[in-house]
């Protein structure tokens, strides 16, 4: 049961003195941290839940599952999990073939028991229990737990954030490490608040939300352009924009994504917005509404304002599409 898997982690907690922890976890890992977050709110200081769900599915189809891989193994499951894991032929990268190889030698009655866990794991009434802070984290091309499964988890967990990582299915950490890696930082950086004048702290937790929003190689080019002349803007930025701003609690990134899209339309900054179109996406807004937040302005913003970000946008979705691998950053000069 879950609860058994939940005890297993305390178990270790307490072996090694961890009174209070923070907990990230993928898929049903991630389901043990929400019933740990759920049940022993004293224990999980912080959350991460990545790539997971309150509830996968059919109990009937984990069961046939568990009774399939008792039966013949876990080879039985090799052919399916390169589709489910991982997108745009990942699964023949030196890391996507590793994973594969570990499922072929995972002890058969351990993955049954696993299925036996999700078959009865239903976690849907209890995540308004959760008082942690709490990251929810979603692959955007993930079959198993697509990103509704995410966005119901978040808007159940109180003051969760959301965000959607592009170009990852089921094992995002795995496929876009550099991403899901920069949000965790972000998030647990978040949960100590930096001290009034303590700018290295916020420097700290800014370098680390700037890089989750907009791509380590966008922040890259901008720390290796940075010269005598801008050193000070660019740590004015991190630290007041990033590390203040964009770090607080009081709005989630979808929305401040969204603010920030308009306030860019205001005033025709169009390289800027171009480099926030990107930074809305990998903040878990889809095209859709960011066409209705650039609809929105045309009534507020202008039209002609409108219309310029409506050609933006058009571009820099048409560079997605013809480079689907193509960092989420602006190339542009501007590199805030």
């Amino acid at each position: 049961t879950i609860d058994a898997l939940a005890a297993l982690v305390l178990r270790l907690a307490d072996e090694q003195g961890w009174e209070r922890f923070a907990y990230a976890g993928i898929s049903i890992g991630g389901a043990v941290g929400l019933h740990l977050a759920a049940h022993h709110p004293d224990r999980v200081g912080c959350l991460s839940v990545v790539c997971s769900s309150a509830r996968f599915g059919d109990p009937a189809v984990w069961r046939e599952r568990a009774a399939l891989v008792r039966a013949e193994g876990t080879e039985a499951m090799v052919a399916s999990r390169p589709g489910t894991w991982f997108s745009h032929g990942f699964a023949q990268s030196p890391a996507g073939a590793a994973l594969i190889e570990d499922l072929r030698a995972t002890d058969r009655a351990g993955y049954a028991a696993c299925c036996d866990v999700l078959a009865s794991y239903d976690m849907t009434a209890d995540l308004e229990r959760i008082m942690a802070p709490t990251l929810v984290v979603a692959g955007r091309d993930d079959p198993a737990t697509p990103p509704a499964h995410a966005r119901r988890i978040a808007d159940a967990v109180p003051g969760a954030s959301l965000l959607e990582i592009a170009g990852a299915a089921h094992l995002a950490g795995v496929e876009r490490p550099e991403a899901v890696t920069a949000a965790l930082l972000a998030h647990l950086s978040g949960t100590a608040p930096a001290r009034p004048g303590d700018d290295a702290s916020r420097h700290a937790a800014g370098m680390a939300v700037r890089r989750a929003v907009l791509g380590d190689a966008h922040v890259d080019r901008a720390v290796a352009r940075t010269t005598p002349f801008t050193a000070r803007f660019q740590d004015f930025i991190t630290r007041y924009a990033w590390g203040e701003i964009w770090t607080g609690d009081g709005l989630d990134r979808r929305t401040r994504s969204c603010i920030t899209l308009t306030a860019l339309i205001a005033h025709g900054h169009d390289a800027e917005l171009a480099m926030h179109i990107r930074a809305a996406l990998t903040n878990g807004l889809t095209r859709e509404e960011i066409g209705e937040v650039l609809l929105q302005s045309a009534i507020y913003c202008g039209v002609p304002a409108a219309n310029s970000a409506f050609a933006t946008a058009q571009r820099v979705f048409d560079e997605i599409d013809a480079t689907p691998h193509v960092d989420s950053a602006s190339h542009s000069d501007t590199e805030k």
